[in-house]
């Protein structure tokens, strides 16, 4: 697991370097020469005198490779690198403005100076009738290293140095291994947050590739760092997500994250693990208001299995859900399109049928009951750790957890509560209690209730 505190940051590198290559059409070996002495070159010319570093938003510029030169009087070798989260940047109208002190992650983009002096010289030219095959395209470098803010500017600067060249070496025998021919697929970095290291791990895969296709690596790399091989880790969509980085989609993830647990003597939280998406009322152009809360429920759900590499298919609509529940003989045609209901039974078949997910259903005949399944619920989430549907009457919520007292039985439940109608206002959602720790008098003591306890697959 990363561990990003007030003593360490992360250093982001990003960057684009063009690969060009003629390869051989008629000699396979030849062809592999090829490639690695283009990615030879490209170690020679990250370690050339022309590699500039920049500070994103920042007027600083560093050239690592040259004794580090930096554009501002006031960075050199020695600077700690907690200082540049402090840096400041010149607004073109001579205001200056402050760098968000929030965010631990520090992103930099390296370049290379197109001109430099040299011994003038006469071009060359000379001509070979040979079949090739030309290969160009650009190499999406993405290199992370993690220091304490005390550091030196200079020695995270040749850290992120021996990154660059070794995220080349992997691209390199990426491209070799997964060539076929003249088809060079484009290699592509991710980062993982694993719970036996307190860095990110990078690992590059080839582009053309699909998850499936890359099971047997993946099976090489859970040997490698001693991970159980019951669960995903490495697939694309466990890749960590930078704190500085917005989600593209617009969903909230984990708002839970930003709540205090309750304060019961004796008591331990047991909660979801992994990310999800909060879903609820209104969202995707969808007037759900009134009928919709289990399907957003189940949505939520679907987005802890897709965001934790276990399903590829996106987060399934409304239709897709009430289609689903036509497929498997559960409801008539005409359920499709309507406004009709459903329950932890229907979200039950849903999950079968769409991501094979089994799950297990627990009866609470009145409200009054459900403090008494405590046990329960707190060894799902310590051992599946998945959200839980729970429908009682005319009502549906995500349980994303409890905090349990084994001596004395108190309990507080972690409701996530897709009946709420407003925008993404993470302060909102948090404050009015959409997202929220809630006592037993929550529930209606005298209604039924159903929970759909999904389980998690041995599946990486």
């Amino acid at each position: 697991m990363v561990l990003v505190d007030d003593g360490a940051m992360i250093l982001r590198l990003g960057g684009g370097l063009e690969f060009l290559c003629q390869l051989d059409v008629s000699d396979a070996s030849q062809r592999q020469l090829e490639v690695s002495r283009s990615f030879a070159d490209l170690r020679s010319r990250v370690k050339a005198e022309s590699l500039v570093f920049s500070l994103t938003d920042s007027a600083l510029f560093i050239w690592p490779n040259k004794s580090f030169q930096a554009s501002l009087d006031d960075v050199d070798e020695s600077t700690a690198c907690g200082e540049l989260l402090q840096s400041e940047d010149d607004d073109g109208g001579g205001k200056k403005k402050k760098k968000d002190k929030k965010s631990p992650v520090v992103n930099l983009r390296f370049m290379m100076e197109i001109t430099e002096p040299t011994e003038p010289s006469a071009p060359c030219l000379y001509r070979e009738n040979k079949k090739h095959h030309c290969i160009r395209m650009v190499l999406p470098m993405d290199c992370v290293v993690t220091v304490r803010s005390d550091e030196t500017f200079g020695s995270s600067c040749k850290r992120l140095l021996r990154a660059l060249s070794t995220q080349l070496s992997e691209m390199e025998a990426v491209t070799l291994r997964h060539m076929k021919d003249t088809d060079v697929p484009v290699p592509r970095p991710f980062h993982f947050s694993l719970p036996t290291s307190t860095e990110l791990v990078t690992i590059v895969y080839p582009a053309s590739v699909d998850d499936k296709g890359l099971e047997s690596f993946r099976k090489e790399l859970h040997n490698r760092f001693e991970l159980p091989d019951d669960r995903p880790y490495f697939r694309r969509s466990n890749a960590f997500h930078f704190p500085d980085e917005p989600y593209k989609d617009g969903y909230l993830r984990n708002p839970h994250n930003h709540l205090n647990h309750p304060n019961i003597e004796g008591a331990k939280p047991y909660l979801v693990q992994g990310v999800y998406s909060y879903h609820h009322y209104m969202q995707d152009r969808m007037d759900d208001n009134g009928w919709g809360c289990a399907y957003r429920s189940l949505q939520t759900i679907c987005s802890w299995f897709r965001q934790q590499g276990y399903m590829e298919r996106t987060v399934p609509t409304h239709k897709e859900i009430q289609q689903a529940l036509v497929d498997v003989g559960d409801k008539p045609a005409a359920f499709v399109g309507s406004r009709q209901w459903i329950g932890s039974i229907e979200v039950q078949a849903v999950l079968s049928h769409l991501l094979g997910v089994t799950s297990k259903i627990l009866f609470v005949s009145q409200g009054s009951e459900l403090p008494s399944q405590g046990r329960e619920l707190a060894n799902h989430f310590l051992t599946e750790g998945t959200p839980v549907m729970i429908g009682g009457g005319v009502l549906a919520h995500t349980i994303l957890g409890v905090a349990w007292s084994e001596t004395s039985g108190q309990i507080r439940f972690l409701i996530l509560d897709p009946h709420y109608t407003g925008g993404e206002d993470l302060q909102t959602i948090t404050d009015k209690g959409w997202c929220g720790w809630k006592g037993p008098e929550f529930w209606d003591q005298n209604a039924y209730y159903n929970l759909c306890l999904p389980q998690r697959p041995k599946a990486i």
